[in-house]
This record gives C-alpha cells, sequence and structure tokens, in this order.
C-alpha cells in the first residue's frame, strides 16, 4: 500500500481543513514546495496534491505552485481540484504530472469522466467526496443525493481504475477512517480504491491496508507529527508481508 503525504494548496500556501470547511484552516507551510521536499526526504513514494482554490472556482487556480512542486522533487504526483475540462486535465497531464484527479466532474458530467478514462486510461482518477454517504462536490460545499458506491459501480463499468474515497467527516478530525464504508466500496469495485480521511495513528494505516485499500492519503496527521511518514511506509510495507 502507498503512502500518499498530502499537499492541500490554498492562497498559495499549504494548508489543512477541518470536514472540507474553509473556516476551519490551518496554515502549515507558506510556501507549499517546502512541503514537498519534507516529503520527498523522508522517503514519499508519490504526492497528492489538491488545488484547494481550484475545486471551488471549477477551474486550476494554483497552476504555477504545482508546477514549482513538480519541478523541485522527482516523485509522481496526483493533482485534483478545479479539473473539469479535458483541456485542463490534458494540460496537467502534459506538464509532467502522473495521474489527474476528478471530483465534481464525475458528479455533473459523467461524460466528461468517461471520455478522460478512455483517453488517458490508469492516468486519470475520480475521487469520490462522501457525506453520509452521499457524494459531495465543489470543494464539498455542494451536497448531493447521489449514493457513493452507485456512482463508483457505474464509473467503473465506464473504465475508470483508481477511486479516492474521503470521508468528509472524517477528514482532519484524526478519530480513525472509515473503515466499514470503504470495505464495501472496495467490494463494490473491480478498482483500486485510496483511502483518505481521518488518519491519526500508525494502526490506522495498518487497518487502511488490511482492508485492501492500494493507498491512503495521509495530512494532518504527518503536520502535526502524530505519524511519522518513515514509520508509516514502514509499517504498511510489513502489513502487505504478513500473513
Amino acid at each position: 500500500m502507498i503512502v500518499y503525504p498530502a499537499i492541500d494548496i490554498r492562497g498559495g500556501r499549504c494548508v489543512r481543513l477541518v470536514e472540507g470547511d474553509f473556516a476551519r484552516e490551518t496554515v502549515y507551510d507558506a510556501d507549499p514546495v517546502a512541503a514537498a521536499r519534507r516529503w520527498a526526504d523522508a522517503g514519499a513514494e508519490w504526492l497528492h496534491v489538491v488545488d484547494l482554490d481550484g475545486a471551488v472556482a471549477g477551474v486550476p487556480v494554483n497552476e504555477e505552485t504545482i508546477a514549482r512542486i513538480r519541478k523541485a522533487v522527482d516523485l509522481p504526483m496526483q493533482v485534483g481540484g478545479g479539473l473539469r475540462r479535458l483541456d485542463d486535465i490534458e494540460h496537467m497531464l502534459a506538464s509532467g504530472v502522473t495521474r489527474a484527479i476528478l471530483g465534481t466532474a464525475a458528479l455533473r458530467e459523467p461524460e466528461l469522466v468517461h471520455a478522460a478514462a478512455a483517453r488517458w486510461g490508469d492516468r486519470i482518477a475520480v475521487g469520490l467526496d462522501a457525506r453520509d454517504g452521499k457524494l459531495a462536490a465543489s470543494g464539498w460545499l455542494e451536497q448531493s443525493e447521489v449514493p457513493v458506491i452507485a456512482a463508483a459501480q457505474r464509473l467503473a463499468a465506464a473504465g475508470v481504475s483508481s477511486f479516492i474515497f474521503t470521508d468528509i467527516r472524517r477528514d482532519g478530525q484524526l478519530s480513525g477512517p472509515n473503515l466499514a464504508s470503504l470495505g464495501e466500496l472496495i467490494e463494490a469495485v473491480d478498482a483500486a480504491v485510496i483511502a483518505s480521511g481521518g488518519i491519526g495513528t500508525l494502526d490506522d494505516l495498518r487497518a487502511t491496508a488490511e482492508a485492501g485499500a492500494a493507498g491512503t492519503i495521509v495530512g494532518r496527521a504527518l503536520y502535526d507529527r502524530r505519524v511519522d511518514l518513515r514509520d508509516a511506509i514502514a509499517v504498511t510495507r510489513l502489513s502487505e508481508v504478513q500473513p
């Protein structure tokens, strides 16, 4: 299982939110490049980068900052936030980003997701941001009544091979992941599922690995130094070799 350090960008800075609430923001690095270098030095295998401003605006906003991160560290990156047009997705992938994450588009424009998956294959992931089992969009400001699993099954059937599942109510809370919902999703789709939200301890990482997650995104626990990235990587590798 891959551990993805999270770099959430708002106003050009590296921040963390609680439950996606922009009023509950903590700034950790004035320059997100500093965070990227720190995680690279600690052994990160991938980075998970989100343009929070772009998620709300509906178009990429922090492209310059993302480009500086890409130039500063030699790591694969998955990037989301505001990618709702094929041209923007193409530009992001052409800039050297390994995987583009589509979120709101999965809810509002499934045809765009189908087209992107057909064109770029496993370089496309879909973010399934859930509040009480239903999808949210537009930086989590818009709540739908669309069930997460039903949406995931439709998208997997259309060729999406990777999902990022976030339980919004757990995000930034350090209270542990929603293992029940994560397990249901993993069982429901023939695709890789990356877990996000609630990771606060090494035991939480062990649990997501044992649940069958292909990866886990860790944010606040790393920034608050509750979890050491080197230890996190070691724990997940150990979980893979144990019977």
